[in-house]
This record gives C-alpha cells, structure tokens and sequence, in this order.
C-alpha cells in the first residue's frame, strides 16, 4: 500500500496495490496490520456505512464530538467524488484547515480522516457508491456538521455548473466559528 501523506499530517491518502488483467482485478481493501502502521497506533472499526449519490449530492461536513468522535475510512467503489476533511481540533496548528482528493471507483484510493476532523463530500459522476468505516457508532447526541461553503474554512469544490443537492440538516449547518470543535 502506497501512504500518501496530506498537508495536515494526521489526514492520509491510501492507494492499495491493484493487480488487474483481462478478467478485471484484485485488491486488498483492509488490512488490519497494515492499516495500523500507516497511521502509526491502532485502530479499531466499528461500523461500515454505504450511501449511493447522484451527481451534484453534497454530504457535510459532518463528525461526532467525544465520547463519540469517529474516525472514518472512505473510498469510492463506483463513480467519482471530491472527499474534503476539515480540522476542528481547537489546539492544532492546521485547526480550520481542509484537504481534498477526487476518490473514483478507479483510482481506488482511500482517505484517512483521523476522529477531530468534519467530513465530507459531493458527487462528480452521474452517480457514485461511497464506503465508510467509522471507529465509533453512530450517536446523534454527539452530532455536528459544518457548513460546506463557509467562507472562513474556504473549501475549493469542484465546479460541477450546478447547485449542490443538500439535506434539510447539511442547509442548516452552522459556520465554523458558530459549530461545536474539539478541544
């Protein structure tokens, strides 16, 4: 597995080693051991999520504060999109900052967003079908979301001549300066 490191040094881009030919390809998805010593300490999954999207969807940006915060490993398994984690750890030096990378059902490559980090992503394909492993459950007391277009986080989407499709609660979704944060 190649470990592509971000300009926010906890957040990792994986691209695993595909073997293709003639019939189509294998690849290990997720390997425990390897996983772990490419994030330097262990990790433990709890819960796999898959959401399908149509082209223009924005999902986020999303997390879960403690005793909750989730980590989470993405990968798009069909279509393309623009995946973003955002730092809302108050006592980071990249605090507010965000990093992105386009995840296709053919690159294969996977993003690392360690827990402290807002997720998300939008739809660049006609559609796509995008995987998550999250190291916590899902606990809607400790929800938090952050506006996709806040100005002061200034996230560079991809321009896809369209509104981003939104969910009632990511319309919603406070300003980084007015949003939850870790300590």
């Amino acid at each position: 597995m190649n470990v592509i490191r971000t300009a926010i040094p906890d957040v990792l881009i994986l691209e695993p080693k595909v073997f293709g030919d003639a019939r189509g390809f294998f690849m290990e998805s997720y390997n425990q051991k390897v996983f772990n010593a490419a994030v330097g300490h262990e990790v433990n999954f709890v819960q796999d999520n898959h959401s399908r999207s149509a082209k223009g969807v924005l999902r986020g940006l999303h997390y879960q504060l403690p005793p909750h915060a989730q980590g989470k490993l993405v990968r798009c398994t069909q279509g393309s999109v623009f995946d973003v984690a955002v730092d809302l750890r108050r006592s980071s030096t990249t605090f507010g900052q965000w990093v992105g990378v386009e995840l296709t059902g053919e690159n294969h490559r996977q993003f690392w967003i360690p827990p402290g980090f807002a997720h998300g992503f939008v739809v660049t394909s006609d559609s796509a079908d995008f995987l998550y492993k999250t190291t916590d459950l899902y606990a809607p007391a400790c929800e938090g979301a952050v506006c996709w277009n806040d100005p002061a986080v200034g996230i560079t989407w991809p321009d896809l001549g369209m509104a981003p499709l939104l969910s009632a609660k990511d319309v919603a979704a406070p300003v980084l300066a007015a949003a939850r944060h870790f300590t």
